[in-house]
């Protein structure tokens, strides 16, 4: 009997590892159609994964999509920060252009100074009284400042030291109210120098006004204006502006004549003080001398 019982399950294990044989055999050939229990367990399967997979997925879906508005978020974020900081930079590398280009005009204008040394400055101030017309810059008598010196920018000229400190000075512009205020100057012509004195600014204008022009000589609109030198104040040569109107004066005995500045008043940053090696002839307070030298100039060309 346990012979037997031994042969059996020999029989048993060959019929089994027979029928795995064959049906590996069976489930590996190729085949254009499943077998209807190999269907069912698909069919079921894939039922049961579509179940499964559609509400996972609507969650994933509903994930990333909060994950994107967080991520689009931040980005924008950071890309604001972004702009903000390149529209800052931007205003500072157009400042610094603007800067670099009056600094270079500036030390280009201190190659042809002559009979001065420049003193550079800069605006810190203005004063609100439109009638007077005033600045005030970072340089004083420490830095060799003195009243009536010449200020100028790189383009032409705009005015001059009035009152000075230790550490800063005061300068009134040309296109001041003061009646007092003078300079002369000298336009270059075919027949000569053409003397004139600078009294007074056209303010709706926005003009120099040049009077006291001899009637003799012809002055022509576009002609250049520069300061005559004459005084010891406004050094000679440095440009004031552009003619733009000739008429007579009130009496008609004399011409008059519109200036348009070459420099700008309204917008003023960095300057050039004419520190002047010569001394300032004898005067009240150095505000007539110009006056009375271009006369005397005047008077020796007519005779």
């Amino acid at each position: 009997m346990p012979q037997f019982f031994s042969n059996k399950r020999l029989i048993l294990l060959l019929v089994g590892m027979i029928f795995l044989v064959a049906l590996i055999s069976f489930t590996l050939r190729d085949r254009n159609h499943a077998s209807l229990p190999e269907q069912l367990v698909k069919d079921v399967v894939g039922f049961g994964q579509t179940l499964f997979s559609k509400p996972t997925q609507y969650v994933t879906g509903v994930f990333n999509n909060i994950d994107s508005l967080l991520n689009t978020y931040d980005e924008n974020k950071r890309l604001k920060a972004r702009l903000e900081d390149y529209a800052s930079l931007q205003a500072e590398v157009n400042d610094l252009k603007l800067e670099k280009k009056e600094l270079q005009e500036i030390v280009d204008k201190k190659e042809d100074l002559r009979d001065f040394n420049p003193i550079q400055a800069t605006v810190i101030a203005r004063n609100p009284d439109q009638w007077e017309e005033k600045i005030i810059i970072n340089r004083g008598e420490i830095h060799g400042v003195e009243a009536n010196m010449a200020v100028m920018t790189a383009k032409g000229l705009i005015g001059k030291v009035i009152l000075t400190t230790p550490y800063t000075s005061t300068v009134e512009l040309l296109s001041t109210q003061n009646p007092n205020y003078r300079v002369s100057a000298v336009i270059a012509s075919e027949e000569g120098e053409v003397f004139g004195l600078i009294e007074g600014f056209d303010e709706e204008r926005k003009e120099l006004v040049l009077k006291r022009i001899d009637s003799e000589f012809e002055v022509k609109k576009g002609q250049k204006v520069t300061t005559s030198g004459l005084g010891g104040i406004f050094p000679k040569g440095i440009l004031v502006g552009e003619v733009t109107e000739v008429t007579t004066d009130d009496y008609g005995l004399t011409k008059l004549a519109y200036i348009k500045p070459e420099a700008s008043f309204s917008i003023l940053d960095h300057v050039i003080i004419a520190n002047r090696s010569m001394n300032v002839v004898d005067g009240s307070d150095g505000a007539n001398t110009e006056a009375d030298l271009a006369a005397e100039k005047e008077a020796g060309d007519g005779s």
